[in-house]
């Protein structure tokens, strides 16, 4: 790695993370991903409409992206405070276990000091376990008390289950 830089996600910013995303959906399996032009209104939509629905860091290797991190902030949290959440932290494959990913860690880590969060969290999938070694490398725990739960629109919105 040469000169690698993190930085707040801009919108010139929006091509070079669809292919990153792209890469990063093919690493976790999907079978395949929309046109290039939904990726980009899709980045365009979340992180640089008013309000944005997150923030991202990048990590750029000079002009190449090599890594993001994308965030939310969350209310309340330990009392009247926020929280930051980490949805996604991805290096792309010719830049893991060479820094990007822990400089992008540490970029989340002083972005919630500066917005005064009382915790930074973040989940990883069970069977995970090349991210579950990165985040024990960093000595950061992991925390047992928390269970996850998740209700996925499978194209008939948002509903409770019925007869409960």
């Amino acid at each position: 790695m040469t000169q690698i830089a993190d930085c707040p996600a801009g919108p010139d910013d929006a091509a070079a993370m669809a292919v990153l995303l792209e890469e990063m959906d093919h690493y976790y399996g999907a079978a395949g991903t929309e046109p290039p032009g939904e990726r980009l209104r899709q980045i365009n939509a979340a992180l640089f409409a008013s309000p944005p629905a997150a923030h991202a860091l990048l990590a750029w290797d000079n002009a190449r992206l090599a890594g993001f991190a994308a965030y939310s902030f969350l209310w309340p949290a330990v009392g009247l405070t926020r929280s930051l959440y980490l949805k996604e932290l991805y290096v792309a494959g010719d830049y893991r276990h060479r820094g990007a990913g822990k400089m992008l860690m540490q970029a989340v880590l002083d972005v919630a000091s500066k917005h005064e969060c009382s915790r930074v969290e973040w989940t990883t999938d069970q069977d995970n376990n090349g991210a579950q070694a990165f985040y024990a490398t960093l000595g950061l725990p992991t925390e047992p008390s928390k269970v996850f739960y998740r209700v996925e629109d499978i194209g008939t919105g948002f509903q409770l289950p019925k007869n409960r």
